[in-house]
């Protein structure tokens, strides 16, 4: 798939969130957790299993077990075999496990939510990267647009200054000096238009496209920036990542529960019916005669672990580790996300200022290299001296663009951290 006509943002990280491996390899997570979260429920009811079995024996046996007052009647003609076939439905079901099953059953209905959460982060940092990578993108087609204007400016002075040596007003050595301030810039202009695609195959790459081509430009105002991080501390609680360490301590809180169950007796019901099959042996009354022999039992049997020499307590001291693993791993979240709001809102502030200095160096520059072009036209400056106020102006210029779209970085960046990002 390619994108061969203009493309806006919001297009294109739509477009992601559908398509992108990423997105669906979480969403297949999602589907783990649910799945998991019905195996665990259906565990519960117990299992309806149609068993089967063949067995020799070295001496005749009964097709089933038999009390005197059935072989009263006649002694001799009970069906006995030394090949017992048998065949039947069985149904097995956990009455009571202390409490284990609920406990699983729980602790994969927060697993699922872990999932859901967790799509939800991956949805906003693909939103992210995707911005990201767009802006650069911008960045460097505003600098090579800028980067063809310089070099066509340098190609008009070298024009004039090699009209002016061949009617000998100006030295050849201005001539050389020019011409090579042009070539290296030509090359720098390469550079950027590499650039520019290597940035677009890595963007089609994130996207899931195989070609993005022309993108639309975004308006970007530069504001001083202004946040609360304490007022957004506060609203943290809704935040996805905040969400996913809760979560874990509630199932780590789960897991403590479930480790007890050992302590409490297992009770379990057992059901068969089914038919015992065998060909009479020699020593039979009648042998060869094939019998078959209806057979069925219910059963409750009850297991209690009175000592497991210190496993069920290790167990319960392993899950109580986890939880306090998950309460650390929680306040660890709160601590990162103070400092990366921070940290996005000290640089938003760095580039605001940047940008404001550099929107100040490139007008001056514009002027001393105006006056630099009079003076140099009139003799009295040299052509270092006008390629130097060139340069100067161009790279003003460059930095001016690249502070504008990093500021616009930044306020992306702080959407992705208040998980904003995704509409």
């Amino acid at each position: 798939t390619s994108i061969s006509f203009g493309q806006s943002l919001n297009s294109l990280i739509d477009y992601a969130l559908k398509h992108s491996t990423i997105v669906k390899q979480s969403k297949a997570q999602m589907e783990l957790a649910e799945a998991q979260r019905e195996e665990s429920q259906s565990a519960q009811f117990g299992s309806i299993d149609l068993v089967g079995s063949y067995t020799h024996f070295n001496l005749p046996r009964t097709l089933a077990p038999l009390t005197p007052a059935n072989i009263f009647a006649d002694p001799t003609g009970v069906p006995t075999t030394t090949d017992l076939f048998g065949t039947g439905v069985m149904y097995s079901v956990p009455l009571f496990t202390g409490f284990a099953q609920t406990r699983q059953v729980e602790m994969d209905s927060i697993a699922t939510q872990l999932s859901q959460s967790k799509l939800s982060l991956t949805r906003e940092q693909l939103a992210y990267n995707v911005a990201s990578l767009y802006l650069s993108i911008l960045a460097l087609q505003d600098m090579s647009t800028a980067q063809q204007k310089h070099v066509s400016a340098l190609k008009k002075l070298r024009d004039i200054i090699q009209k002016e040596v061949s009617l000998g007003k100006k030295a050849q050595i201005d001539l050389l000096k020019a011409e090579n301030d042009l070539y290296g810039n030509i090359s720098y202009y390469e550079v950027l238009k590499g650039n520019i695609a290597i940035t677009k195959a890595s963007l089609a790459s994130l996207v899931g496209l195989d070609h993005v081509g022309e993108i639309k430009p975004i308006k970007v105002t530069v504001k001083k920036p202004n946040y609360s991080i304490n007022r957004l501390i506060n609203k943290a609680s809704s935040l996805n990542k905040v969400h996913i360490a809760e979560l874990n301590i509630k199932k780590a809180n789960k897991g403590v529960e479930k480790s007890r169950a050992s302590r409490y007796p297992q009770v379990s019901l057992d059901s068969y019916y089914g038919y015992n099959y065998g060909e009479n042996d020699n020593s039979n009354k009648y042998p060869g005669d094939f019998n078959s022999q209806e057979n069925w039992q219910v059963g409750v049997s009850a297991k209690w672990t009175l000592f497991d020499f210190g496993k069920s307590d290790a167990a319960t001291q392993k899950a109580k580790i986890a939880r306090m693993q998950a309460t650390f791993e929680k306040k660890q979240t709160l601590l990162d996300l103070r400092k990366s709001l921070v940290e996005a809102y000290e640089k938003m502030k760095q580039e605001y200022a940047n940008y404001r200095g550099n929107e100040k160096q490139y007008a001056l520059a514009k002027k001393s290299e105006k006056i630099e072009r009079v003076r140099y036209k009139n003799g009295v400056s040299t052509i270092n001296d006008l390629l130097y106020a060139s340069s100067q102006t161009h790279i003003s210029r460059a930095k001016l663009i690249e502070s504008k779209y990093n500021y616009q970085k930044g306020k992306f960046y702080m959407d992705y951290l208040l998980e904003r990002g995704v509409k």
